[in-house]
């Protein structure tokens, strides 16, 4: 999902296993956490060079790649194509029926451990990024990285990075897809305070319910209509 300037993606490979006993961070043993690392996710700021698109990932579940991700769009009838430029690829993208028009957005900043965070909606639906609390060397393996990790803790923290995907009703902002599975069915609850703050609601890696307060760095949109 994305706005003129901010993006959230979340790619999710089939056949995941059961998660439904684990219900925080610390529960995830590491067959849980190598599947996780199948995963893809990233999220960042769209930047456009002539008849190529930028995605920028300043959050991203995997390390920093060694060629930037660069495609050129085009419309195909219904259907937008998108070609890499640095990177061979050819995604087709179908357009949705009674699709929302507008799509804003929220770039955050972590209050207290200064990682970021992006909030994109469009209509009913929503999406969310939150960086984990470090970056791993770049042009490495995620998997690998698990894999010689040396605590079952260590590794836990290592996947710690969250894109969700969820939906705004009557109950509030629920979460329906995740990279962290456990986040599925919480409320991400976003509240603005009227000034440069935001809290959502989040869990803590035992499993604690915790607010998570934010700095807003840049709002693409109106803010009180997003977060209506």
């Amino acid at each position: 999902m994305q706005s003129p300037s901010l993006f959230v993606d979340l790619r999710q490979p089939a056949h995941r296993p059961d998660f439904e006993n684990v219900r925080c961070l610390r529960q995830l043993e590491r067959a849980h956490i190598e599947w996780l690392a199948l995963q893809d996710g990233f999220a960042g700021e769209i930047r456009y060079d002539g008849p190529f698109v930028e995605w920028q990932r300043h959050i991203d579940l995997h390390p920093m790649m060694a060629s930037p991700d660069v495609g050129r769009c085009w419309f195909e009838g219904d259907m937008m194509l998108e070609e890499g430029r640095d990177t061979p690829y050819i995604e087709r993208w179908h357009r949705r029926p009674r699709a929302p028009h507008t799509c804003d957005a929220i770039a955050l900043r972590d209050a207290t451990t200064g990682r970021a965070g992006i909030i994109v909606r469009a209509g009913h639906v929503f999406m969310y990024a939150r960086a984990r609390a470090f970056d791993l060397a770049p042009h490495s393996k995620l998997l690998e990285h698990i894999q010689s990790a040396a605590a079952l803790h260590a590794a836990q923290n290592l996947i710690d990075c969250e894109i969700s995907a969820g939906r705004i009703g009557p109950e509030g902002w629920r979460i329906e897809h995740s990279s962290l599975p456990f986040k599925e069915r919480q409320n991400l609850a976003p509240l603005w305070d009227g000034s440069e703050r935001l809290m959502t609601t989040d869990l803590a890696p035992d499993g604690q319910t915790i607010e998570r307060r934010w700095e807003i760095t840049r709002v693409q949109g109106v803010l009180t209509g997003l977060l209506a």
